[in-house]
């Protein structure tokens, strides 16, 4: 058709060959087993994983990358998560069947393959705040708010990174000054995911005699304040805080009595450090089927890029640290379902698994060229959110430590 000088008309001829590029599904199936890790999983195991999965595909990939790309909290996704009986961990819950580690491991495994911002709702909610109730709070606190956590019906937090003591949280410096009925908390907490959501925050203080305690605060209690950390890179579907306590006054009620060194808060961070190394798989399972599947559909000089031999060894490359992953965090966890886990094994998981992982999320990255930084396909924010899982539950720098202070003999975390 040509153009008419009366109509202005255009020419409506197709637009040439290759200048229109298609869309891309990063989501489908894809083998993410390739040693068969999880060929023997458990029928009860395979249960909250399949449900896991079914929740990540039918109820957050729809959605997650608008409430990203906002900064904005999910609040209905965690709900559900309470609904579906993912919200655990594998502690002990009245009333809920038995949540295995392994189930434990493989539910924060596909929650971060979903997404990481979600992961972390699901780590912090029970991983963290359940947990530290569960191991540390009286017969009746227990029963006060675990079946809430648990639930979602009431969101929790853990506050015990400070603003000038991260890695050297041992250091902390918020103060529990003992008074009439309970204790008055004063300082400053940062990065406590939920810590502005509503609900509770455990936090962990100094008392007069310099033992760390750990108390139940309600956020709407007088002196608590959770300013939502803006401008973040990473997590952005999961809102974190900057806390102040300013003379909040916390009764004996929600005082943790179980909870009364920092080798009780080292209980509860050891137990999810593992969990952290199983987010960390979850994660690299996404880069890699998402890569997988874009060099299967993206064609460049006339052939698929999976038909290039150098695509074929960076996806080969992943395979096997893929594996190599999956291969440690199942061996690790028999060992903690046999109760012989040690710190430094749990510290050699995460230290493993969030640096392989982002050795994974880089190549896949850059395998999807420009179309890797995109949010509508998926490499980018799990690329993202790999930086964060990286760093917190402690740095690989403090990983390293320990496992060193074990291969050595000798501390260097002072010198």
């Amino acid at each position: 058709m040509t153009s008419s000088p009366a109509t202005g008309t255009r020419p409506t001829a197709p637009f040439p060959d290759g200048t229109v590029e298609p869309g891309y599904e990063l989501w489908g199936d894809v083998d993410v087993d390739p040693a068969g890790v999880f060929d023997d999983v458990p029928e009860a195991d395979r249960a909250y994983w399949d449900r896991a999965r079914r929740f990540s595909l039918e109820e957050v990939r729809p959605v997650i990358d608008d409430y990203w790309n906002r900064a904005d909290y999910p609040f209905h996704l965690a709900t559900r998560l309470g609904e579906l009986d993912l919200l655990r961990d594998g502690v002990d819950v009245d009333g809920y069947p038995r949540m295995s580690p392994l189930a434990a491991g493989l539910v924060n495994m596909e929650l971060s393959r979903g997404d990481g911002s979600v992961g972390t709702i699901g780590a912090v909610q029970a991983g963290l705040a359940l947990r530290s109730v569960a191991l540390c709070g009286s017969a009746e606190q227990i029963g006060q708010w675990v079946p809430k956590l648990a639930r979602a019906e009431v969101l929790g937090a853990f506050a015990l990174t400070e603003p000038t003591h991260g890695s050297d949280s041992v250091s902390l410096e918020t103060r529990a000054t003992r008074v009439d009925g309970g204790y008055v908390l004063n300082g400053e907490k940062k990065w406590i995911g939920n810590g502005s959501t509503g609900g509770i925050t455990v936090v962990w203080a100094r008392d007069d005699e310099g033992d760390v305690r750990g108390f139940i605060v309600q956020q709407e209690w007088e002196g608590y304040t959770g300013t939502t950390i803006e401008n973040k890179l990473s997590l952005r579907a999961i809102w974190q805080a900057h806390i102040r306590l300013e003379d909040v006054f916390v009764p004996d009620s929600h005082v943790m009595p179980g909870a009364r060194t920092f080798k009780d808060t080292s209980k509860v961070l050891f137990a999810t450090r593992l969990g952290v190394a199983w987010s960390a798989v979850g994660h690299a399972m996404a880069c890699y089927e998402t890569a997988v599947q874009y060099a299967g559909q993206r064609i460049q000089f006339g052939r698929p890029l999976a038909a290039s031999q150098i695509i074929q060894e960076r996806l080969t490359r992943m395979h096997s640290e893929l594996a190599t992953m999956q291969l440690m965090v199942r061996q690790m966890t028999r060992s903690e379902e046999a109760g012989t886990l040690s710190p430094v094994q749990a510290s050699l998981a995460k230290y493993t698994c969030t640096r392989t992982a982002r050795q994974i999320a880089s190549n896949a990255r850059d395998l999807l060229g420009g179309n890797g930084i995109l949010l509508d396909n998926r490499i980018a924010r799990h690329f993202a959110d790999l930086e964060a899982i990286h760093t917190y539950e402690g740095t690989e720098t403090v990983q390293a430590l320990i496992i060193g202070r074990s291969i050595t003999g000798h501390s260097a975390f002072t010198g």
